[in-house]
């Protein structure tokens, strides 16, 4: 018989082999976590570098485990975006906190996938309780159900299809195509959602053309009166409005659509409501931010990512579900070759498009019971201190000016010299760039009301005031060569 003892090269790595290795795997993420801070944010590498030192084609020996562990020391740990930097507030923050990677390691050595309860009866069960545990914290119904997913995007997708499964009569076996007596399925957002929500209409087969983006307000929450005003254009066109989308966090101001308003036109006009609170959502654990929220909890769905600001490493996103029912209609497809026997048990993979899943609660299990409730509470709050002290740097800067509320950890500013706009706008352009070429901070951008604006997003565990106030001294102290006449 061929095995590993009489064939060479047959069979896994030896297990003395795999264990050395995995201890100094372990010593290079602890040094790595402990010691980020050395990195540039933003590698100091050109396009093509690391490519031109890898190899053309894969190696025909084996290679030692010390020499592929030693190469990612030199090539790839020190020339990835180090999103675990204390500097790193682009976008929206993410931490790959320790109890997190333990539990993605552990995950990875069990390999699961959970598409059935038989496949992964621990996996299923922890990722029913786990997300129920988040329900809890973030104040919701016991109606909700969550699922866990990789990020938002998917969430806003399967959250839409279960929205057009509800509205259009027998689409699973019809499509769209061909069935003008419908009306056109229609979705409503804002001008400031996220993009996520028109890559979902192009998936479904909904169409750019019938994603309505109402117009914000001065503060970018949707406009009610807006939004009552497009339905009643839409159904005067015989168009089908079938679901609303209000974001809870946008993505460029952290600013909060008025749920509680938005939840009775959805109801009034029986359209499902989903909530995109995926950035946001984690500061619902903390009920002095609860007021905000106001609304939510008379969703059809909700997304939240606990790889935003949860400190669980990418990508763990949860998809609340007030009837999972609406997602099993909408995905259920069992062949004969995955029936299985037992009786009244979740199969993940009725809930969504994939059929393999990643055992994914591992390691949200590991943070939430790691840090504890209150520890996660203090984290989320010391951050929104953060971004408060940094925007009250920036008012009391006459070079400068913050651009939109700052209702949790994300701040956005923009320097003011004395010119024209366009010419602000280049400013501001330039300045993000210096900043960030030095390797101390990495900021992004967005635009609001057409102009440029610069953004500092606080959610990393490592990032303290002496990392804020760097980064302010970068702003004030860059030569852009536009200041203000002092």
């Amino acid at each position: 018989m061929l095995n590993s003892e009489t064939a060479p090269g047959v069979g896994d790595i030896p297990p003395e082999t795999f264990r050395a290795a995995a201890h100094r795997a372990a010593d290079l993420l602890a040094d790595y976590l402990e010691g980020v801070g050395r990195y540039a944010v933003l590698p100091p590498v050109r396009p093509g570098e690391v490519s031109a030192r890898l190899p053309a084609a894969a190696p025909e020996a084996p290679e030692p485990m010390e020499t592929i562990l030693e190469d990612y020391r030199t090539l790839i740990e020190p020339n990835v975006t180090h999103w675990n930097h204390p500097g790193f507030m682009a976008y929206f923050g993410i931490t790959g906190s320790g109890p997190g990677v333990l539990g993605e390691a552990l995950a990875a050595g069990l390999n699961v996938n959970a598409m059935l309860w038989r496949t992964g009866p621990a996996p299923t069960e922890l990722e029913e309780r786990v997300c129920d545990w988040l329900r809890q914290l973030l104040g919701l119904p016991e109606a909700f159900k969550g699922h866990i997913n990789d990020t938002a995007s998917i969430a806003t997708f399967l959250a839409l299809a279960a929205a057009r499964e509800r509205s259009v009569p027998n689409v699973r076996a019809r499509g769209l195509a061909g069935r003008p007596e419908l009306g056109l399925p229609t979705v409503y957002c804002s001008d400031q959602a996220h993009s996520s929500v028109d890559k979902a209409m192009i998936a479904l087969g909904l169409g750019l053309e019938q994603l309505r983006r109402i117009p914000s307000d001065e503060r970018f929450r949707m406009d009610t009166s807006a939004l009552r005003a497009a339905i009643e254009q839409d159904r005067r066109a015989k168009r089908n409005p079938i679901a609303l989308v209000a974001t809870l966090g946008t993505t460029s101001t952290t600013s909060l659509d008025p749920a509680a308003e938005l939840a009775e036109v959805a109801a009034r006009e029986k359209l499902w409501l989903h909530v995109d609170a995926a950035y946001a959502g984690s500061a619902a654990i903390c009920p002095e931010f609860r007021a905000g929220f106001a609304g939510w909890e008379r969703a059809d769905s909700i997304v939240t990512n606990p790889h935003k600001w949860l400190f669980t490493p990418v990508d763990c996103s949860v998809l609340f579900v007030r009837d999972p029912a609406a997602l099993k209609r909408a995905f259920a497809l069992v062949p004969e070759y995955l029936r299985t026997p037992e009786a009244g048990v979740t199969n993940l993979m009725d809930y969504g498009i994939q059929l393999g899943r990643r055992f994914r609660a591992l390691k949200l299990w590991f943070v939430l019971r790691a840090f504890g409730a209150e520890g996660c509470r203090a984290r989320i709050r010391a951050h929104c201190a953060l971004a408060q002290a940094f925007a009250s740097w920036v008012a009391a800067e006459p070079d400068f000016e913050v651009c939109a509320p700052v209702p949790f950890s994300t701040v956005c500013f923009r320097a003011v010299p004395d010119v024209s706009a366009r010419e602000q706008d280049a400013f501001n352009e330039k300045l993000l760039e210096q900043v960030n070429a030095t390797g101390e901070v990495f900021l992004s951008h967005t635009k609001l009301r057409g102009r440029y604006v610069l953004r500092m997003a606080i959610g990393n565990l490592r990032t303290t005031e002496g990392h804020v106030r760097r980064a302010w001294d970068a702003l004030r102290n860059a030569d852009c060569g536009m200041r203000n006449a002092e």
